[in-house]
């Protein structure tokens, strides 16, 4: 359980870094699409969803899906029961989630079915379970992120070769993946950042 100081240190000094880290790495990932209608799988309140469509250089309009529909949000959202997305195939020009898909009891079937809706491809913000102590380190990442608002954690983190698979199986191309190392202030980035955190953007095969 935190305590108090940490809890304040982690709203203050964390939180608005990584929303403003995010933003800027996932939008970047798009940005080649240039897509006009964007997915959020797992989009929370929208606050980070928000941040990316504004960061777009063209209009683009944006929804949300997720399994708990939260009286805060800021961007129209579905609720879904987390297994089959409530939209047809190829709704949308681009579909993205950012830190959901370890949340999910099978990961690659949230990435099927983003990919199944997605026309253009699929944008990944997510972790890399390869190294010393990575699964650890994640865990106690998703801990102190999460654990205080009642998120669901199964630290279902992949490796570099089982996202290689999962993205094969759903034809699914790497038009870019790149490591975010700067979530986090020095030093915690030397424990936190690393090759933890990737974001990858994927086109769907013709």
């Amino acid at each position: 359980m935190l305590t108090r100081p940490l809890e304040h240190f982690h709203q203050r000094y964390i939180l608005q870094r990584r929303r403003d880290c995010l933003v800027r790495g996932v939008s970047a990932a798009l940005a080649p699409w240039r897509p006009a209608r964007i997915l959020d799988v797992g989009c929370g309140n929208g606050e980070i969803t928000l941040g990316i469509a504004a960061a777009c250089p063209q209009p683009v309009t944006v929804e949300g899906v997720d399994v708990l529909v939260r009286p805060d949000i800021k961007i129209p959202v579905v609720a879904y029961d987390g297994l089959r997305l409530p939209f047809p195939d190829n709704s949308f020009d681009a579909v993205m989630a950012v830190d959901v898909l370890h949340h999910a009891d099978s990961p690659t079937a949230i990435l099927a079915e983003m990919t199944r809706v997605a026309r253009r491809g699929v944008v990944l913000k997510d972790h890399n379970r390869d190294g010393l102590f990575a699964q650890r380190t994640l865990e106690l990442m998703d801990d102190v992120g999460n654990r205080r608002h009642g998120v669901r954690l199964v630290y279902h983190y992949l490796c570099r070769a089982e996202w290689s698979a999962a993205f094969a199986a759903n034809h699914l191309t790497v038009a870019s993946m790149n490591p975010v190392r700067d979530l986090y202030p020095f030093p915690l980035n030397l424990a936190f950042g690393r090759d933890l955190h990737f974001v990858a953007a994927l086109e769907k095969s013709a």
